[in-house]
C-alpha cells in the first residue's frame, strides 16, 4: 500500500482562522435589528459561513427589505468591523507558519468577498498563501464544492490528498463535497464528527503532522484504479508511454484492465517493477505487491473476469477482481435511441448478469475483496427509474460501490465514465453520445476514504484522438481505501 501524501492544507477564513465569525453574526445582527429583526439561534444556518447575496437575500425575504440595499449595509458593517478587529483564531498563525516551513501549500477559501478576504491577508500574512478563493471567483460558492475543486485546480492537488479546515457546517459541507478530508473546528455552532471528518475544539494543537495523519489515518492506504485500455490504447500516439505516465502519476497501488490486447498487463508491470496477471487477450491486473494466487479462467475470453489476490507490506490480503462485461445491448442506448421501457432494458440484461454471477460465484469470502471493471451497464444507484440488475446482483452479494459511497448525491457527482471523447454517436446522425457510468470499483470489507474519475488533460474528441494525452476512451475511476490490517481480517 502507498502512502497518499498531504498535498496541501486548505483553510476556511470566517471563524477559522480569524474571528471574524463573531463579526459576521455582529453585522448581520446589527442589520436585521435596523430592520426589526432580532436574530436567535434559529438563525445560525442562514448566517454562518453564508456569502453576503446569501444572508441577504434571506433577510430582505423574512423583513421585506430591498436585496440590495440590505446587501450593501451586510458589506458596509462588515467590513468595519474586520478592519478594526480581526484577531487570529488560536493556534492559526502557528500552523500556517509550520506548514510553510515544512513546504506544505496552503489556500485560503472562503465565502467572503474578495475585499474582505484581502483585508484578512494581508493582516496574517499573503506570503503564507498559494492560492486565495472568495466568494467572487466561482460561480457557485459554499456549500457547494466549487471554491474547494478551484484551489485544487489552482494549486494542482488530488482533493482526497487535502484536509480543509472548516469552522461550520456548510463549510464542511462544501469540502466534503469536494472530495477533501475534513478537520473541522467550530467557532459558534457545533460540529458532529463523520466519516472523513474530525472535530477538535482548536487549531492550538495542530500540526503539520497531525493533518498527515487525517490524509492516511492509520498508515499506508491501498489505492486501485479500474481502467480500460481502449485497443490496449493504440488508438493513441505513444499509447504505452502516456499509460506508463498515468500509472506512476496518480499513484495507484493496483490497476484492473480491461482491452489489453494480449500484452499491456506484461509490459506495463515490467516497465514499472511490479507484478502482473494476464487471463486471455482482455484482461490483466497489475500491481506493486506480490501477487500470491490466481483465480478464474487464465484463458478467458473477450468478456468475463479474472482475479488476484495481493499480500501487503503490512501482511494484509485482498482479492482483485478484474471485470468486463458484453457491450450488447447496451441499455443507455435503448433507452435514449430506442424509447425502451424499463422492463425492456432490465431484460436485456441477462447476458451481463449471468457473466457478473458467475465472477461472484468465484470470489472468495475469507479476505477483503475489491471487484473493478469496465459493466457496460449503468447503476440502479445513479437511475432509479430502471431497476439495473447488475449492479444489483454485486449490491446483493455485498458489494458496495465506493464512487457512490463517495458521492452520494448523482445529480451533483454523475462521475460519468463513457465517454470522455465521445460526445456524438459514432453513427454519423449527430446524436449526442449518452454519458454514463458503466466503470466500477465495488468492494466488501474495506473502508472508504475517497473515489474519484480520472481523465488527463482535455481530450479531443473522436475520430481526432490519436494525439491525446489520455489513451482510453473511458475515463478510470480511482477509489482510495483505509487500511485494513492482518488482525482486522482475523
Amino acid at each position: 500500500m502507498s502512502r497518499l501524501p498531504l498535498q496541501a492544507a486548505l483553510f476556511d477564513m470566517d471563524g477559522t482562522l480569524v474571528d471574524t465569525e463573531r463579526l459576521w453574526w455582529d453585522a448581520v445582527e446589527e442589520v436585521a435589528a435596523g430592520l426589526g429583526r432580532t436574530l436567535t439561534e434559529a438563525d445560525q444556518p442562514d448566517v454562518l459561513g453564508r456569502p453576503v447575496e446569501y444572508t441577504a437575500a434571506w433577510l430582505a425575504g423574512i423583513t421585506g427589505a430591498p436585496r440590495d440595499g440590505v446587501a450593501a449595509d451586510l458589506h458596509r458593517e462588515f467590513a468595519d468591523r474586520v478592519r478594526t478587529g480581526t484577531v487570529p483564531r488560536p493556534g492559526a498563525l502557528e500552523l500556517l507558519r509550520a506548514l510553510a516551513r515544512e513546504g506544505v501549500p496552503t489556500a485560503l477559501v472562503t465565502a467572503s468577498p474578495r475585499a474582505v478576504a484581502d483585508t484578512v491577508l494581508d493582516a496574517l500574512g499573503r506570503d503564507l498563501f498559494a492560492v486565495s478563493v472568495t466568494a467572487d471567483d466561482t460561480e457557485h460558492t459554499k456549500p457547494a464544492p466549487d471554491p474547494y475543486l478551484a484551489a485544487c485546480r489552482a494549486l494542482g492537488v488530488d482533493p482526497a490528498a487535502c484536509v480543509a479546515v472548516e469552522d461550520t457546517e456548510t463549510g464542511v459541507a462544501s469540502a466534503e463535497a469536494a472530495g477533501c478530508v475534513v478537520l473541522a473546528v467550530p467557532s459558534l455552532a457545533p460540529i458532529d464528527e463523520a466519516p472523513g471528518r474530525t472535530v477538535r475544539e482548536s487549531l492550538e494543537s495542530v500540526t503539520p503532522a497531525s493533518l498527515r495523519r487525517l490524509v492516511a489515518p492509520d498508515g499506508p492506504v491501498l489505492r486501485v484504479m479500474t481502467w480500460n485500455l481502449w485497443h490496449g490504447g493504440t488508438r493513441v500516439r505513444d499509447h504505452r508511454a502516456k499509460q506508463l505516465k498515468v500509472i506512476t502519476e496518480t499513484d495507484v497501488d493496483v490497476v484492473g484492465l480491461q482491452e489489453t490486447y494480449g500484452t499491456a498487463a506484461r509490459e506495463l508491470a515490467d516497465a514499472l517493477g511490479w507484478h502482473h496477471h494476464r487471463a486471455g487477450d482482455n484482461l490483466g491486473i497489475i500491481s506493486r505487491h506480490p501477487i500470491t494466487a490466481r483465480f478464474g479462467d487464465p484463458d478467458v475470453g473477450f468478456y468475463g473476469a479474472a482475479g488476484v489476490r495481493i499480500r501487503t507490506g503490512s501482511g494484509t490480503e485482498v482479492d482483485i477482481w478484474t471485470v468486463h462485461l458484453d457491450c450488447e445491448p447496451y441499455g443507455p442506448y435503448e433507452a435514449a435511441f430506442d424509447g425502451l421501457e424499463a422492463a425492456e432494458l432490465t431484460a436485456h440484461e441477462e447476458v451481463r448478469l449471468a457473466r457478473l454471477r458467475d465472477c461472484l460465484s468465484r470470489i472468495d469470502g475469507t479476505v477483503p475483496v475489491v471487484v473493478v471493471g469496465d459493466f457496460n451497464s449503468p447503476s440502479h444507484l445513479d437511475r432509479p427509474d430502471v431497476d439495473w440488475p447488475v449492479t444489483r446482483a454485486a449490491e446483493a452479494a455485498g458489494l458496495r460501490d465506493s464512487y457512490r459511497e463517495a458521492h452520494p448525491d448523482p445529480v451533483r457527482e454523475p462521475g460519468h465514465t463513457w465517454s470522455p471523447v465521445h460526445t456524438e454517436h459514432e453513427d454519423g446522425s449527430g446524436r449526442p453520445e449518452p454519458q454514463d457510468r458503466i466503470d466500477f470499483v465495488l468492494h466488501r470489507g474495506l473502508a472508504v476514504l475517497d473515489s474519484r474519475t480520472h481523465v488527463s488533460g482535455t481530450p479531443r474528441t473522436w475520430p481526432d484522438v490519436e494525439d491525446n494525452d489520455w489513451p482510453s476512451d473511458h475515463a478510470a475511476v480511482i477509489t482510495t481505501f483505509a487500511p485494513v490490517t492482518a488482525a482486522q481480517q482475523e
